[in-house]
């Protein structure tokens, strides 16, 4: 079964304890410390945030190994998560602009280069 990008998972390998905040930071993009930090004040102020705590770490599955191919791979999946309107219209425009630069390069290589022409033909 291949690993979904899209999906939650544990982070035991960057985690501390359970690594349902490293899987949070991984899920979002939110650095780890921040997580940390608003995890730590939320168990202060909300009791039952120490039960789903402990319930995401059981229930959750583990971060597979080589998830992310590398760092832009992994920005680009946190993105899609956050917003994958945003990501689809970035995808898009990508897409548009690199069809406007193949669209030049062939104009210039069909086209006819009057000058060029001239040339050779004052050659002869």
């Amino acid at each position: 079964m291949t690993a979904r990008r899209t999906k939650f998972y544990l982070d035991k390998q960057n985690g501390k304890f359970l690594g349902v905040c490293a899987g949070i930071a991984d899920y979002t993009g939110i650095d780890v410390v921040w997580v940390r930090v608003a995890m730590f004040l939320s168990f202060f102020i909300i009791g039952w945030t120490v039960l789903g705590y402990f319930a995401i770490g059981v229930i959750a599955d583990s971060k597979p190994a080589g998830l992310y191919s590398d760092r832009d791979d992994e920005k680009f999946w946190q993105g899609v998560r956050a917003n994958p309107a945003r990501s689809t219209r970035d995808v898009r425009a990508k897409f548009r602009d690199i069809d406007r630069r193949l669209a030049d390069i062939e104009v210039y290589y069909t086209s006819r280069n009057t000058r060029l022409a001239d040339e050779i033909e004052s050659l002869r």
